[in-house]
């Protein structure tokens, strides 16, 4: 666990990040991501905001990608950013300990994401960062099922457990999320980067206090 609680904690640092890819397959490494948004928050003291389309020269999108996201060609075209420059950008805070990384799904989708950029620069695996992640999809399941973390289990082992417990008819997404916690959202613009974090920040500030971390 973290000695101290996030929700006590003023002035915590947390990032707050969102991939958006080619398609959902993990294990390609054609399925690159072209779309990456992260905020700094200290407290709820919003910090640096960052909208990042990623340069590739081959860049594919599945039909589905496309269509939830509303890719825009001409637009990616115009805003991509140098894939490297993107990155150190990134792993600036994403590396340093003094932060929570807090995303939807980043344990079950995006840490991976992430692996899969280095990998396309040429960088080594490098997980040393999740034990301060935050997945707010298992902290969802957490409240939902009534499953408090045990003394015997840190946040990381904890969290990966809930990541991999499913039950038919449970519904824990961004948008439902969103409706449980009483943040408005505009279905039309979720799957954008910039705007799913900004909402999963919303929700992620009311649902701590549901939940010890």
């Amino acid at each position: 666990m973290i000695e101290k609680l996030a929700r006590f904690d003023r002035n915590q640092k947390s990032m707050v990040f969102d991939f958006e890819t080619c398609s959902l397959n993990l294990a390609s490494k054609s399925n690159k991501p072209w779309q990456l948004a992260f905020q700094i928050y200290e407290g709820d003291k919003l910090i640096e905001s960052n909208d990042y389309y990623i340069f590739w020269e081959d860049l594919k999108l599945s039909e589905g990608a496309r269509r939830v996201t509303g890719f825009n060609d001409a637009k990616y075209k115009k805003l991509a950013k140098p894939a490297k420059k993107v990155l150190d950008h990134f792993e600036k805070f994403l590396y340093n300990d003094d932060y929570l990384k807090v995303g939807h799904n980043i344990l079950g989708f995006d840490i991976y994401i992430h692996n899969i950029f280095r990998k396309l620069l040429g960088l080594p695996t490098d997980y040393s960062y999740l034990k301060k992640c935050v997945d707010t999809l298992c902290l969802a399941k957490a409240i939902h099922k009534e499953i408090d973390i045990n003394d015997d289990d840190d946040l990381l082992s904890w969290q990966f457990k809930l990541n991999s417990f499913h039950e038919r008819g449970m519904r824990l997404n961004l948008a439902a999320c969103c409706k449980t916690y009483d943040v408005p959202f505009d279905p039309k613009k979720l799957h954008d980067a910039l705007y799913d974090i900004k909402k999963n920040h919303e929700v992620f500030r009311k649902m701590m206090w549901n939940v010890k971390i």
